[in-house]
Parts: structure tokens; sequence; C-alpha cells
């Protein structure tokens, strides 16, 4: 192959161009065109380099860069979008610096620039491109070429008219739960680049230094999209005045950060997405487009048919608006996301109106056990959902419509008013209308909880007999006795200030809701372990109470977590009771996972009874045989409490009453429950609400969560005392006792 001279082909190349523009192609501007140098220049030093096509300051604009080391003269050079018919003539004399930059304003070419456009620059002859952009969507800052002049084109992070463009990662809080979300607090973070960003060593703090959250290495947040971090990764919950702050790696650089006083309704989220102020959203809308704009909060799920309506299943919905609303593309499903039905065009619900989803439409059916939820659309905002456990005797139905709490119907009223029986009536207490605090004040500062009362004492002269309770933060069991009739600490074997309560690896921090003894054991309903707080851990821990150990290491743990419907970490176990056998067996309970009358011989190992446990969020109790060899429990049964929440449960043996007791939430009531033993009753063999009682008149609506009675050797003319656990330890005491009657209802 013969030697070539590069620079030889190089000079040949060039002077051809020189030719080419020396053609008799008329100028371009009056004055003259630039030099052929000049032009040779431009061909190679010219870029378009950024590009404003949404409305900027003053309006739209293109930059150009040069990417050279001398200056060049764009004198004559056209500018265009991407119709030939439109051009801009660069003015004479338009000198680019080296490394430089010239903005073309909208007011200077007199054309604006489209969502789906481009910028081409060419030399004078208006033939010959120098450089071009084009792109299908307005950028929500501007296209930038990365890095400047040589890059490729992407969306910018900040708007940099006339200087070096920003293309560094913008990674922003985007949304933020702090008042226990699912399954905790959480913030949200938002990706506003084109490409992917690993996250990998950013640090995450809240307004404390010392919470400091590495984020894991591989830790990919996708281009423009979103990763959550949740309070069980961070280890630290956000308070009702906190911020959510967000480092460059190595903690120093502050990237973003959002700071509150008081928690959110929903959540504080960037609106319009992303780029916007915060703002409380109207949805939470985790790890997705954040909920600015008016949804139609005003639909609710108002009742459900989940066994063999006509002509199937079906769930009604309710519009308490005075206009009509179009919830076209509003996504229905059960309890399985993957089974959906998205509302066709046209689907209108009236004014105070109702609208029927038929099985035929919706394409599956509801379950004895399931769930009907409404999400706006996209599926990721959820409106309004009801849960169930069993199926209705009629069917499921709010009272009043649209607004009320869900009952069981007196008759099924598809797509018209609900059929609602009258509020039932709830009795004056059956005690005294007095109540006093039973403690010298400052138990606790606050988070008292269930409540249980152990017999007498040996004599009279000892007093009654011994009250414990639980504290559910940080969990720990108190013993209380009641010398004269005032409850203190017992002092002896460490318990004068009460006993912190661990897991059976001894660690954790037991958020304990409800107490109960069996044989001189106690058992625990807790919900979560304090220490990973926005994770649900429902279960039900046994302790071995003798001994003067300052802290008390439980001997089981049976997670009910699994058989239980999806709550909140903070909306789980609640209450706890124990019913021996021989009560069941006497009054024919049914055991509803075996479809028979309950038989204790089918659930080896779990000792002489059941456990009755409450969940806060639905106010539904579950039963519960606890094999004590595996540490395995096994659901018996579930019934409602009465209550659209129940706060604690207590049995009383002796005349075979278990109460179920509501907070301030429900005016502080209680209801009665005990096993229907009718012959062909619908509900024989389970628990059915027989009695509902207001609270004592004395007695301010407290957020009591815990109840418990004296047994019938306690009484002193027909009465006998009756407890609450204050959670919130009004006016600092935290118990109050009232009395309640010994006879039977």
């Amino acid at each position: 192959m013969p030697n070539r001279n590069p620079r030889r082909i190089t000079s040949l190349v060039a002077a051809a161009f020189l030719a080419a523009c020396t053609g008799d192609r008329a100028p371009t501007t009056a004055t003259g065109s630039p030099s052929l140098a000049s032009r040779v220049a431009a061909i190679g030093a010219m870029k378009i380099n950024e590009v404003e096509s949404s409305g900027g300051v003053p309006g739209d604009w293109v930059e150009l860069y040069n990417v050279s080391a001398a200056p060049v003269d764009v004198s004559g050079h056209i500018f265009r979008d991407n119709n030939d018919a439109v051009a801009y003539v660069i003015p004479a004399g338009t000198i680019v610096p080296a490394n430089g930059f010239l903005v073309l304003e909208e007011s200077q070419f007199s054309f604006g620039i489209g969502s789906a456009d481009a910028a081409r620059l060419f030399l004078p002859d208006g033939s010959t491109l120098v450089d071009s952009y084009s792109w299908t969507a307005h950028a929500p800052t501007t296209y930038g070429r990365c890095p400047d002049g040589t890059g490729a084109f992407q969306v910018t992070t900040v708007t940099t008219k006339g200087a070096a463009n920003d293309c560094a990662p913008r990674i922003v809080i985007n949304e933020v739960e702090s008042s226990g979300g699912d399954p905790g607090d959480w913030a949200e973070l938002k990706n506003l680049g084109p490409a992917p960003v690993d996250l990998g060593g950013y640090v995450f703090r809240d307004n404390s230094d010392a919470s400091n959250y590495v984020i894991p290495a591989g830790t990919i947040i996708p281009a423009n999209g979103y990763i959550v971090l949740d309070e069980a990764q961070f280890g630290f919950g956000l308070g009702s005045g906190d911020a959510a702050r967000l480092f460059a790696p190595g903690g120093t650089a502050l990237v973003d950060n959002y700071a509150w006083t008081a928690h959110s309704a929903t959540t504080y989220g960037r609106c319009p997405d992303g780029s916007g102020a915060f703002t409380t959203t109207s949805a939470s809308t985790k790890g997705a487009l954040n909920a600015c704009g008016a949804i139609a909060t005003t639909v609710k799920i108002n009742e459900v048919e989940s066994n063999l309506g006509v002509p199937g299943d079906w769930v009604e919905l309710h519009n308490s608006a005075n206009a009509a609303i179009d919830l076209t593309g509003y996504v229905f499903r059960d309890n399985v996301d993957a089974a959906q039905h998205v509302l066709p065009a046209g689907s209108i619900i009236p004014a105070n109106g109702f609208l029927v989803l038929d099985e035929a439409q919706i394409g599956f059916g509801l379950g004895g056990g399931d769930a009907a939820r409404l999400f706006a659309p996209g599926g990721t905002i959820l409106l309004d959902s009801y849960v169930w456990t069993v199926h209705a005797m009629i069917t499921y139905g709010r009272c009043p419509d649209g607004s009320g709490a869900f009952v069981q119907t007196s008759a099924s009223t598809k797509g018209a008013p609900n059929a609602c029986a009258p509020e039932p009536l709830y009795l004056p207490w059956p005690g005294s209308a007095s109540v006093e605090n039973a403690e010298m004040g400052g138990l606790v500062t606050s988070n008292l909880s269930g409540l249980f009362f152990e017999g007498s004492r040996a004599s009279k002269s000892q007093g009654p007999g011994v009250l414990w309770a639980v504290r559910n933060g940080p969990g720990a069991l108190f013993r209380l006795l009641g010398a004269d009739f005032t409850w203190r600490p017992d002092a002896a074997n460490g318990w004068n200030t009460g006993k912190l309560l661990r897991y059976p690896n001894g660690t954790g921090d037991v958020d304990a809701e409800g107490v109960t003894m069996v044989d001189g054991m106690i058992y625990v309903a807790a919900e979560r372990n304090n220490s990973a707080s926005g994770v649900s851990r429902n279960s039900i821990l046994r302790y071995d109470i003798t001994g003067s150990a300052a802290e008390l290491v439980a001997t089981n743990e049976f997670d009910v977590t699994a058989l239980l419907p999806a709550n909140g970490a903070n909306l789980g176990l609640e209450a706890i009771a124990y019913i021996p056998d021989a009560v069941l067996v006497a009054n024919g309970f049914f055991d509803e996972t075996l479809g028979v009358t309950y038989n204790p011989a089918s659930y080896p190992n779990h000792g002489s009874g059941l456990f009755m446990v409450g969940v806060e969020n639905g106010g539904i109790v579950y039963v519960f045989a606890l094999n004590h060899t595996t540490n395995v429990a096994t659901r018996v049964a579930s019934f409602t409490s009465g209550f659209p929440q129940v706060m604690d449960l207590a049995y009383d043996r002796e005349l075979g009453h278990l109460w179920a007791v509501c907070d301030n939430g429900c005016n502080g009531r209680s209801t009665i429950l005990r096993i229907d033993t009718a012959p062909g009753s619908a509900t024989r063999g389970r628990f059915v609400v027989t009695q509902r009682f207001e609270r004592p008149m004395g007695m301010p609506n407290l957020n009591n969560e815990g109840f418990t009675i004296a047994p019938l050797s306690e009484c002193v003319s027909g009465a006998r005392q009756a407890f609450w656990a204050d959670d919130g330890a009004t006016s600092t005491f935290s118990i109050r006792r009232g009395t309640v009657t010994c006879s039977p209802f």
C-alpha cells in the first residue's frame, strides 16, 4: 500500500470545502458573510448545546456553544426549527468566544419552539448543516448536552441559560410519611434525571445528625423513577416535628431536605411531583406519582355481597357529593392485587347516588375472607376499602350510607340506600356512676395499656388481689398491690418500677398491649417490636413471673401475623383473654377452621383453653389454640366485638361474660359477648353481642386501653371493683376504678 501524507489529505479536503463555499450563492446578510476560514471553524466548533422549548424566561431559547479554543464568527448563520419555511439569520458581527456561549431568544428569531420539534444551525448558505437536535416532548427543565458541546443530549438538572450545563444527578425528597404508614414511617426519593443513579453511599437523616442511614451499594433509582426508604431500613422513626434530609456520599454535602412541624393528615409531597413545593397530598402514593389533584374522595365502598347474590357477588359504591362524578379509569380490586377491574369510559356515579359493580363485570368473585378496594386511576392511590373475615348473613353495608361504619344489614339493597337497623341501645353502666383514681399518680408517664385482675390474696387483711398491667412502650409488666385500695407497684422481687419485657432471644422492646394470666403464667398480646416499630409482629408471648430479675424473657412466642389480615404496625393485637375448654365445650362453641363443633383433642399441646385476641383495626376478635411444644398458633374462629376497634378483653369466669371495651373513639363503651346456644340459630356456637353499655357517667371520655374486673369474692354490697387503664395518663393518673354489679345480666 503506498505511503500517504495525512496532512496533505487534510489540506485537500479543506481546499475542496473552501472551493465549494466560493460558489455563486448569494450572501445571506446585507453586510456580507464571515470569512471562509470562520465557516470551516463553525462546522467543527459550533454546537446546539441547550434548548428551552416550554416557555422559558422570557420565552423559548436555544443556546449555542463554541467547543474550540478560538472565537468563531457566526454572522449570517441560519437558525431553524423543524420547519424549513421559518429561518432566523444571525446578525453580522456576532462572535462566539472561545469555549463560550451564545443564546438565541424567541424574541429574536420570532417563532416558538414546540413540544415535538428541532433546533438546527446552518451555514450562511442555508443548506450546510452545522448541528441539530430534535425531541418529541417538552423537557421538565431543558434539554442539554452533557458534557457541554460534546456529550449526548439529556434532561438537565436545572436550566443554565448561557452557562455550563448542569448534568449532575438530581435526586429529591419527594414524599414523606411520618405518622405510622404501612408498614411504618418512610421517605420517598425521586430521580429527576433521564438515567438510573446508584444511590450507594448516600446518607439519609432526620433532623438529628445522630440518626444516620447509609444507603447500601447497588441501590439503583430508575430514570425518572422512585425509591422508598422504609423505617425498617433506616432504623428510626420520623416525628411530628422533624425533617427528612439526603446527603451525598460522605454525609457532608446536602442534596435535598424537607422539614415539617406536625404530622400530615395523609403525607407531605411535592406538587407537581418531583419539582413543586411540599404540600399535604390528597392521598398517600408510596413509590408512585404524588396525588396532587382532587380525587373522588366522596365515593365510598358502601355495600358488599360476597355470597351468591343476584346474579352473583357485587359491590356498591356511593357518591356523597352533590354532583355526578366520572369514575372512568378507577380501579377495583379484592384482596389480591392481580385481580383488578378498570372501570370503563362512561362510568358515571350520580350525585348522592349509587353505582354497582357486578361479578360479571369485574371478572372475579368475592370470598368469605376478602376485601373490596377502590383505587384512583393508575391503581396506586387507595380511596376506600373494606375487609371482612366471613360472609355476611345478608350483606355488609355502611350505616348511614357513605359515611358510617360497616355493619350487617337487615336486607340487601343493591343500588339503593342501605337497610340500616337503628343504632343499638347502649344501657347505662351496670355499676356506680362515679369513678376515682386508683393509684397515687405518676405510675407511668403514658402508654399503660392492658389490665388483668388476679383473684384475692390469702386474706382480706392483706387487701384485694393483684392487678397486673402492661405498658406498651417501653414494653413492661407491672405487679400492683392494693393496700388501702390505692394501687402501688409491689416493692418486692424487683417489681417496684415494673419489669421490661423481651422476646425469647432476650432482645427487643415488646409493644405490650394486652395481658392475661393462665396457670400462674403471664400471656401478653403485642403488635410489634418497638425496636423495629414500622414492622407488624403480632405475637402472643408467655412469661414466667417467678424470680427477681429486672427483665422478663419470654419462654414462648406465638407469632400470628400471617394468620391475621394485613394491618398497620400500630393497628394490630390490642387485647387478650383466655376461656377454658370446659366452658367452650359446654356451650357448643363452633370451630370455624374445621367446620365442626369445637373438640379440644383436635389441637394437641394447647393446654386447657383457647386465647381470644382483639385486633385494634376492625374490632375483630380472633380465637387461637397455642401449641406450647411447637410454638405454633392455629386460628380456630373469629367474631366481631361490636366495635370498629377493640382495646381490651376481659373474661368473667364466674358469670360467663366476655367483656370487650373500646376507647374514646367509641365513647368508652363496652359490650358483653356470649356463645349463642339457641337451637336453630344461624349463629349457634358463635360469640354474639348480648348487651351494650355506656361508660360510667362520672368518667370522662378517656383513651382507655385496658379494662378488668375483680372476681365475685371481692363483692361488697352487691358490687365489685372495675378498673380502666388510660394510655394518655390524663392528669398524671393511668388507672381509674369504679364498680360493676355482681349479679348476672
